[in-house]
């Protein structure tokens, strides 16, 4: 896949901003710091497009970058940061379940977790969640590079082990540095559009 344009069309917080076009959208969810920034980044080719920030918590609404004037990856609010006053959690996960329930242009959830660790509960409980609603997941695990290569199929088992991954949901391994993985995930988005 050919990163041509791209654009941060909307930034939304409630269902009335969203894009109108009806064109294929991929979600990123992910606990807090965990790297979506860097994800995007890496996946559109460009080094700052997506601002990646030292404090967790940073985005509050969901952004939705159109790519080649084909699709979305859409950026969701990261979750599990316990700064955030319980009042924005609250209107947080509201605001994620009501897109996660009626988005129908929403094809795919890219659910990124670290690779150097087991998965948190919030990353279970996303996990759960986003099969509650019976929605496509593929797992990136993010940060390959900080990880021993010897030690990947441990790390792989770990995290493979603690999700129990539903049949047909997906597990790659991710990293910003190497572009370990980014064509499979560029393949992955070309198969659903």
């Amino acid at each position: 896949m050919k990163i041509n344009s791209v654009s941060l069309a909307i930034t939304a917080v409630r269902r009335s901003q969203y894009p109108t076009d009806e064109k294929c959208e991929f979600l990123l969810v992910g606990r807090s710091n965990v790297g979506k920034s860097s994800f995007i980044n890496s996946l559109i080719n460009r080094k700052n497009y997506a601002r990646t920030s030292a404090n967790p918590g940073k985005t509050q609404t969901i952004n939705f970058y159109l790519i080649n004037d084909n699709f979305y990856l859409v950026d969701a609010p990261g979750y599990g940061f316990a700064n955030l006053s319980k009042k924005k959690q609250k209107k947080f996960g509201l605001m994620m379940e009501d897109y996660l329930m009626n988005r129908k242009n929403l094809k795919q959830v890219f659910m990124l977790i670290d690779f150097r660790h087991k998965p948190s509960n919030d990353d279970i409980m996303m996990y759960n969640f986003l099969k509650y609603y019976k929605l496509p997941v593929t797992i990136v695990a993010t940060k390959a590079d900080k990880v021993g290569t010897p030690l990947h199929q441990k790390q792989r088992s770990i995290i493979l082990n603690t999700l129990d991954l539903v049949v047909g949901d997906e597990f790659v391994v991710f990293s910003n540095v190497t572009k370990m993985g980014r064509n499979e995930i560029y393949d992955k988005i070309e198969r659903i559009i």
